[in-house]
């Protein structure tokens, strides 16, 4: 077992509620539940030692792997093909649906396609990120763990066939392990559940196939609301549903990614907690689902939404919540865990919910009025809650922030914050005038004028002919990318296509592009960082605005060359061109999402 895979070298899995990582030797190393948010029970992609896996894979046998996922599923699919036989590892969660529930079943099913092989089983579960201890019963048919939070239950799946060469399973402090050795048409293996008041059991493979294929339909059916037939339909679709497996049914609140402490730099210390739902990143992940036809997954989102504007009241949204709407993301350090590589520390909350960030209030408006132009309009008391946020932004949106980037080095005037704010209060009277509902439109529109004469007079630099990261500076930032996609300015004004070429010489390097220079703005985080993938589809987009169809072309299509072999994207891409930071990374997904459908729409009208 390589300790420490290549964050791309795993695949996704899940069902709604919580997920897992599979790497393509077949170890399960990220699970936590009963929820995205919760615990790790399996963590070994923190710490090889500590952190726990469960691990099925060839024994004494030279071999190589492959992955895919089942046409139109997350049921993935790992391939261990030797000399001696072809095997499949088949891993997928069934659907646990909209109520939220402690039971989570986790099905790993090895049937043995050709020849024959011997293979590995080791469990070594560790729960709450390692530190509590458990109980272990076994008993005929599986076997039982006890933590004082969670327990797990391990069912053996069993066939008809004798399974040669098998051995007893072998429990240590360590955890347990065996060997099986397989004939063609032979299956092993189990089913992990979270929360079983029932003891385990020896379930038959006949069994198995009718959760596989009821999952299976699930999915399918969901795809059938997939109406996007333009080019690079495969990436869309596989891209539309991550952000679904990403999504908490219960509540409609997808997270940003499901791993927490990834390293944004192998070794450094920018590793952050990213299983919480993120206004911003919600409300651009439903704006790229009602592209694609996804109306059910936006109304949910947009429910949960409100519900948090009218809890804030006349305070500023919060920058995160968990999935099910609470604001308690205490970040602590989990010291015992060596992380990713070594990547320390190991962190689990997120201190950025405490931040100000001001552009967030402009994509929750730009979703509300993004889904009212698909047909899914508010409620009156909605209306009511987003109108009262809007006056409160009025009095509030001049002031210094902490970005769109969560940097801890200060406040200060960002641009972006200041552009986002602009959306806002355009949308909101959009929205008003469209549905004559009652608002303040007067003031609204004035606030809207005054932040557009700032951000023209203070956010651009003379000096350097661009629209820079905040005021009084000459930093570049990549969110500015964002400035003609908004509205915000038009994609040939002067002004815009010398910041454009500005971005370029500085943040872009062979198509990918910097979120900015922590050289030249000090962000209060030691170390560096990779490129942003969303912000490399965010420049695709811009050169297409512009009019470079070819450039945004060949700058989208090398994005699809840093891809996983599965169609996944962590938030960045190293030097190395190694994936790097939280995986899958809802950001990166969404902007491939919009970008596709954008750029195709072009192409389609110049042809």
């Amino acid at each position: 077992m390589d300790t420490y895979p290549a964050v791309e070298r795993h695949g996704l899995i899940g069902d709604l509620q919580t997920a897992a990582l599979i790497s393509d030797d077949g170890t399960l190393d990220w699970f936590c539940a009963p929820r995205f948010d919760s615990p790790s029970c399996f963590g070994a992609l923190l710490d090889g030692r500590k952190g726990g896996f469960l691990r099925f894979s060839p024994h004494g046998v030279d071999y190589v792997s492959k992955q895919l996922y089942l046409p139109g599923t997350p049921i993935l699919l790992t391939r261990f093909l030797s000399a001696d036989g072809v095997a499949e590892l088949v891993d997928f969660m069934p659907v646990t649906g909209e109520q939220a529930t402690d039971r989570h079943r986790l099905v790993r099913l090895v049937r043995m396609i050709r020849g024959s092989m011997s293979f590995r089983f080791d469990c070594r579960p560790r729960f709450n990120y390692g530190l509590d201890p458990y109980d272990l019963e076994v008993h005929d048919g599986g076997d039982v763990f006890r933590s004082r939070t969670l327990t797990l239950t391990l069912s053996r799946i069993r066939s008809e066939d004798a399974l040669a060469g098998e051995e007893a399973m072998h429990w240590d402090a360590e955890g347990g392990r065996t060997t099986y050795t397989l004939h063609q048409g032979q299956h092993i293996g189990l089913v992990l559940e979270t929360g079983c008041p029932e003891p385990p059991r020896w379930i038959d493979v006949a069994e198995v196939y009718e959760l596989l294929d009821q999952t299976r339909d699930y999915w399918r059916r969901w795809l059938d609301r997939f109406h996007y037939t333009g080019r690079w339909r495969e990436m869309v679709e596989r891209s539309a549903v991550t952000l679904k497996l990403m999504t908490y049914a219960p509540t409609g609140a997808p997270v940003a990614a499901v791993t927490a402490g990834l390293p944004e730099q192998i070794g450094g210390s920018r590793n952050w907690d990213y299983r919480y739902t993120w206004v911003r990143d919600a409300s651009l992940s439903v704006q790229a689902l009602l592209r694609l036809g996804f109306m059910d997954e936006a109304e949910r989102y947009l429910g949960w939404l409100d519900d948090r504007i009218r809890e804030s009241g006349a305070r500023p949204l919060k920058v995160m919540y968990r999935v099910d709407g609470s604001p308690d993301l205490d970040e602590a350090l989990l010291d015992h865990l060596e992380g990713y590589r070594g990547s320390t520390p190991v962190r689990v909350g997120n201190g950025a919910a405490e931040q100000l960030q001001l552009d967030i209030h402009g994509e929750a408006l730009n979703a509300l009025y993004f889904a009212d132009c698909y047909g899914l309009r508010g409620t009156h008391e909605a209306w009511r809650n987003a109108a009262h946020h809007i006056d409160w932004l009025c009095e509030h949106w001049d002031q210094p922030e902490d970005g769109i980037w969560e940097t801890r080095a200060g406040r200060q005037d960002f641009t972006y914050g200041r552009l986002m704010s602009w959306v806002a209060f355009d949308r909101a009277c959009r929205l008003a005038d469209r549905l004559g509902r009652p608002a303040n439109t007067t003031r609204w529109r004035a606030a809207r004028d005054a932040v557009y004469e700032q951000i023209m007079s203070r956010g651009f630099n003379p000096d350097r002919q661009a629209f820079v990261q905040h005021h009084g500076t000459d930093i570049l930032d990549a969110s500015l990318l964002a400035m003609p996609t908004v509205g915000f300015i038009a994609p040939r004004d002067p002004m815009w296509t010398s910041t454009l070429r500005a971005i370029e010489t500085e943040l872009v390097a062979d198509s990918l592009v910097y979120r900015y220079d922590p050289q030249a703005s000090p962000d209060g985080l030691a170390g560096a960082e990779g490129t942003f993938s969303m912000c490399t589809f965010w420049y695709v987009q811009a050169l297409a605005a512009s009019g470079r169809l070819d450039d945004a072309k060949l700058t989208f299509e090398k994005m699809f060359c840093y891809s996983s072999h599965l169609g996944l994207y962590s938030e960045e891409i190293a030097p190395s061109g190694e994936q790097i930071g939280n995986f899958p990374q809802a950001f990166s997904h969404l902007a491939l999402i919009d970008t596709a459908v954008s750029l195709n729409a072009l192409l389609d009208r110049q042809r």
